[in-house]
């Protein structure tokens, strides 16, 4: 299991020292100058009375971007190192709570498997993983809020139990100031949660499960709530015309469901994904039940969790399409960023349905004939994750050369400014489909007027190269 490990966490330190080749773009230069000017409370306070409303949102990126550069090159492998304990400790958990006695490194191996898949597969990993406002709003919140089920998990007695209804009503509030689209998924899952207890929860916990959820999603209204009276939240819906009527149009409606269809289509079609699959596989194969806990904290009914699963992702997936589509309209297919809130329980529910495959195996073969499939799902999980590495390397390669133009072009501007220069010229240095100042051949300047005040500037203009040494 260990050694099966060994690609995956080599993909992930290698995307981590990639980090370093970070540098702002996009909204990041708007926020740089607010945290440097005005501290986090005052990007917290923009983001609440003028952006976006997103008090969680705000605090996370203020964290990083009160350390400028740094804090964008760090931002990745510590984020990565999270997602990848996090999700661990998931793994742990459920492995226990379903009474499951795992070989040494089980939970890390379908933890590290998950979290490559996750960050890696996708069309766009910049956007994915090294952009720091994305991945707050769309990657990392995510993986948030399954780590909201670990105190329910470990919930044991009145006072764990207690701990788990408090650190989930915090959770959700926090959930819902953080992301929409992740909140959204929040909500289903527990609405099917709470729906189908009766069915997957065993009857001495049904009860205690049932007020979890229903704690999570009332925390989560709340946040939402007061994410969507905010006055950034107002301006937002107004910039881009996406009030409740035009969401929930019959056109936005037929619209989302096309553009929806689009990404699954793209999804289904990454084989990469095969990875879940596969190591869910070998746990089904490998793990044995717990004879001192013999009924675990689910009845073991595959096809109904497998369908609720499929539930869960699919309408989740299409609510986030349709609250996505008012503001990027046809292109919410291509805004890959924006799938990833849905994309993480896609990724558990073919773990989940690899699992089930290989208990199947089990129970039909005798202990030699476990091997062939064990050894045919190693091989799988390791063709996926080593086919990863090579349009990994070239994104590092094409950040290293941005961040040396980058860092060119920073200390001419900062030279410019330190001699007096209220006007400088800016080449774009887009990358992996970034925005920049002067996109679209030139003709769309945002966010120039926040790289000048970045600078302490009046106004850079557009270059078409670099300025000469």
């Amino acid at each position: 299991m260990l050694a099966l490990s060994a690609p995956p966490l080599a993909l992930l330190a290698m995307a981590s020292w990639f980090g370093r080749y970070v540098r702002p773009s996009a909204d990041e230069w708007c926020f740089l100058p607010r945290v440097r000017d005005h501290g986090i409370a005052g990007l917290i306070s923009t983001f609440y009375f003028t952006d976006n409303g997103r008090l969680g949102n705000g605090l996370i990126v203020g964290l990083y971007a009160q350390f400028p550069v740094a804090g964008h090159q760090w931002f990745a492998p510590i984020s990565g190192a999270l997602m990848l304990a996090l999700l661990w400790a998931v793994t742990s958990q459920l492995l226990r709570a379903a009474a499951l006695e795992a070989a040494r490194g089980t939970a890390l191996l379908a933890a590290s498997m998950i979290t490559a898949v996750f960050l890696f597969a996708t069309p766009n990993t910049y956007k994915t993983f090294y952009w720091p406002a994305a991945s707050v709003s769309h990657t990392l919140a995510p993986v948030l809020g399954c780590a909201a089920a670990i105190p329910l998990l470990r919930a044991n007695g009145r006072r764990g139990r207690f701990l788990a209804l408090v650190s989930v009503l915090v959770a959700g509030v926090f959930m819902g100031t953080l992301s929409e689209e992740a909140a959204v998924v929040a909500l289903v899952a527990m609405s099917v949660l709470t729906l189908s207890a009766h069915h997957v929860v065993v009857p001495r916990l049904r009860r205690f499960v049932r007020a979890w959820s229903l704690t999570g999603m009332a925390g989560i209204t709340l946040g939402t709530l007061l994410l969507v009276t905010s006055p950034g939240s107002r301006t937002r819906r107004m910039r881009y015309g996406a009030d409740q009527a035009s969401m929930f149009a019959p056109e936005t409606l037929v619209n989302s469901l096309r553009g929806y269809l689009r990404i699954l289509e793209t999804v289904f079609t990454t084989w990469h994904y095969l990875a879940a699959i596969a190591v869910g596989m070998l746990i089904g194969l490998l793990v044995r039940g717990r004879a001192d806990q013999p009924r675990g904290f689910m009845p073991y009914r595959p096809l109904l969790l497998t369908a609720l699963g499929a539930l869960t992702f699919l309408v989740s997936g299409y609510l986030c399409t349709v609250i996505t589509y008012p503001v990027f309209g046809a292109k919410v297919v291509t805004t890959e960023r924006t799938w990833n809130d849905y994309l993480l329980p896609y990724i558990f529910m073919l773990t989940a349905i690899g699992a089930f495959a290989g208990r199947a195996v089990r129970h039909r073969s005798h202990t030699a004939g476990v091997t062939v499939p064990a050894t045919a799902a190693a091989a799988v999980c390791t063709a996926a994750i080593l086919a990863l590495f090579v349009p990994l390397h070239g994104l590092g390669e094409d950040m290293r050369v941005r961040a040396a133009n980058w860092d060119y072009q920073d200390r001419y501007l900062r030279e410019q400014a330190a001699n007096g220069a209220t006007v400088a010229p800016y080449k774009p240095l887009p990358v992996s489909k970034m925005l920049e100042p002067f996109s679209n051949g030139g003709r769309k300047a945002w966010p120039a007027e926040c790289v000048a005040d970045y600078y302490r500037m009046n106004e850079v203009t557009h270059a078409k190269r670099l300025p000469s040494p």
